[in-house]
């Protein structure tokens, strides 16, 4: 087999084995269930792992990633992820975060055909053509592409608001939606305060009402 290949699996035995020599009790305690706070939507960039950029362990995040760290209402692998991290997991936040050279927002930038992609990456399109204006006037390509994919990552929190899973969740209890976007140059998140905690904040043509309980 390749080196590559066997490479992950020497580096698996060597963090099992960095893990137990810490805790002995490490795995058996892992084992037992997860607890998580927060729920993170990603980009699949390998450059962007969750658990190592906020220094958290395994058992903290709950995860999910897609290209361009999108939130798509008819992505049922994504609103699967996000009723049970809500409804089982009982998350208390959901962190959606972008970085900045993001590929897939610099492609939908583009009139370039990559594929198949371009069906997906055309919610990033969307999300230019609703913010043109501001972003035509930015003429640097790297800084506008900068803009485009903080408000993709607005947009895609908005987006996460408009579901009814979440809600839901905000007529039983506390739920905090955040956009962060991840420096790949620097190391830093760069929080963009854009939260969302009740219906209130967003129009109420995405409003639902749900029926009480007797």
């Amino acid at each position: 087999m390749e080196k590559s290949y066997n490479k992950l699996l020497k580096g698996n035995k060597l963090y099992a084995e960095s893990k137990l020599f810490n805790d002995a009790d490490y795995f058996k305690n892992l084992s037992k269930g997860q607890t998580p706070d927060y729920l993170w939507i990603g980009c699949s960039d390998s450059r962007v792992p969750a658990n190592e950029i906020t220094n958290t362990q395994s058992g903290e995040i709950f995860v999910h990633r897609n290209i361009a760290n999108l939130v798509i209402h008819t992505d049922t692998n994504l609103l699967s992820v996000l009723e049970y991290a809500i409804k089982y997991l009982e998350v208390k936040h959901i962190i959606v975060c972008g970085h900045y050279g993001c590929g897939g927002v610099k492609a939908s930038m583009t009139n370039t055909y990559h594929g198949f992609v371009d069906n997906w990456l055309r919610n990033i399109k969307d999300v230019y053509h609703k913010n043109k204006s501001e972003l035509e006037n930015i003429e640097d390509e790297e800084l506008r592409a900068n803009r485009l994919t903080e408000l993709n990552v607005i947009e895609q929190v908005r987006n996460l608001a408009k579901t009814t899973i979440v809600q839901e969740a905000w007529t039983k209890r506390p739920l905090h939606l955040h956009g962060w976007v991840y420096g790949l140059d620097s190391g830093l998140v760069k929080d963009l305060s854009v939260v969302h905690d009740n219906m209130e904040d967003i129009d109420k043509i995405y409003q639902f009402t749900f029926p009480t309980k007797n």
